[in-house]
């Protein structure tokens, strides 16, 4: 080859590019493909530990709120934490995480920590390391949250209801039912509901009512945070002085106005005709039989406790009636307006005139009996206190508020039903009366501060 020749051949290779393109990718391929995995999982882990963020966020507010029910365990409050950040975060089955909640600063706060081992699609092709997201979440409880009312029964469809337009007004405390049952809480026919809380253990069954709060589903069972008050003793049995029952009715039977004395009635008591009677202070022991005050009586009493015993106990206020009590400050039933005994073997309905009363609403559906409580009365305005029925059914269908001048209410019962368009309030001014709240309800009350 001529010498011509030759440099001719070696300025067309020096002008041909191809071969030094392919070399160049040859070298940056690997390197855009591992920038492009990268911008991807590093997207795909900014988005995980947000969404576990926001897990852990939703689970420690949800146990702080636990917090604010002062019989709450700490175990019941960090299973509510885990099951919430569980049930948000949804850990794909190919990745561990490790939820981790402790409850702190003598039950104030609740923190929270998740740890996620999240596989690299990079490190599957390098063999490089897995990456571990850690998020945390801290919330506080500021102030002090008022269990206000608590139905008890833990599996029966509407241990707590409200239908007719019932109304209940609890603005700065909380209701809560016990029941798993899927309809536990329930509001029909234009019900409504007011509170600062309102919780389920089981679902919400309210389509045509109005609950404000929206009901939380699927809350800890909070049990009988009064299951350890003892009860007072019975005494031997009194009866109504005569002056009192001149007309000579039957049993412990009263139609004259008067003062009554606390003690324990056997056969139960009755307030009946136009009869105005105080009741002393003390407590007054209703014992197989009802607490029955009908047509236009009146009862009063500062410092006063009924309780309840055997299968034929129960109480009926009727319509025209006039309530106004107070519980006592101090002794066995401080701070209890009403306490029940604990069981019952055969409780029989309360046998009254119908023409005093409206006719009784329906049985609850798949319940056992119980003992029945009926609050008809349309003056029933002071019910200071607690009232206490862990094996009874509590009945509110007057048509006027009831309890709303009260300094506090406070309701726990097996089951409790609102119907016809009465205005149950439940006031929680603890300071305004010297009447104790009793241990495990009432004043814990605040707001959820979130930290992380």
């Amino acid at each position: 080859m001529s010498e011509r020749a030759c440099g001719r051949r070696g300025r067309s290779f020096g002008r041909d590019r191809k071969g030094s393109i392919l070399a160049i990718l040859g070298v940056a391929l690997p390197v855009l493909v591992m920038l492009a995995f990268g911008t991807v999982e590093y997207g795909t882990l900014l988005h995980r530990r947000a969404t576990l963020q926001t897990a852990v966020d939703e689970g420690v507010l949800a146990a702080g709120n636990m917090l604010k029910l002062a019989n709450t365990l700490d175990p019941v409050v960090i299973a509510a934490a885990t099951h919430v950040i569980a049930q948000r975060a949804a850990t794909p089955p190919d990745r561990s995480a490790t939820i981790s909640v402790r409850v702190l600063d003598r039950r104030t706060s609740v923190e929270a920590q998740v740890e996620e081992t999240v596989p690299s699609l990079m490190g599957r092709l390098m063999n490089l390391p897995n990456t571990t997201i850690v998020v945390q979440a801290k919330s506080q409880l500021v102030g002090a949250l008022r269990l206000c009312l608590l139905a008890l029964d833990d599996q029966t469809r509407d241990a707590f209801l409200l239908q007719k337009s019932a109304q209940v007004t609890a603005t700065t405390c909380s209701l809560y039912s016990n029941s798993r049952h899927a309809s536990g809480l329930a509001g029909r026919h234009d019900a409504t509901a007011r509170a600062a809380s309102i919780c389920s253990a089981g679902g919400f069954d309210g389509s045509k009512a109005s609950f404000q709060p929206s009901p939380v589903t699927g809350c800890p069972s909070l049990g009988d945070p009064l299951k350890d008050r003892a009860p007072p003793r019975a005494e031997t049995c009194i009866s109504v002085p005569a002056w009192l029952n001149p007309k000579g009715q039957a049993g412990n039977t009263v139609t004259e106005s008067g003062s009554l004395d606390p003690g324990t009635y056997c056969g139960g008591l009755t307030v009946t005709d136009t009869a105005v009677v105080t009741l002393r202070p003390g407590i007054y022991v209703i014992k197989d039989g009802p607490l029955l005050v009908t047509k236009s009586a009146s009862i009063s009493g500062q410092g006063v406790g009924f309780y309840f015993m055997g299968n034929r106990g129960g109480m009926l206020l009727g319509k025209k009636t006039t309530i106004s009590l107070t519980a006592p400050v101090s002794g066995p039933m401080a701070g209890l307006l009403m306490m029940e005994e604990r069981t019952v073997v055969d409780p029989r309905p309360l046998a009254v005139d119908l023409t005093e009363a409206l006719p009784p609403p329906p049985a609850p559906v798949e319940a056992p009996p119980m003992r029945e409580y009926r609050i008809i009365s349309d003056n029933a305005r002071t019910m200071l206190g607690t009232i206490y029925l862990p094996a009874g059914r509590l009945i509110i269908d007057s048509s006027k508020p009831v309890a709303d001048q009260s300094a506090y209410t406070v309701i726990v019962a097996r089951m409790i039903h609102l119907y016809e368009g009465p205005n149950l309030v439940l006031n929680a001014d603890y300071a305004g009366t010297s009447v104790p709240v009793p241990p495990g309800v009432g004043p814990r009350t605040g707001t959820i501060a979130l930290a992380r």
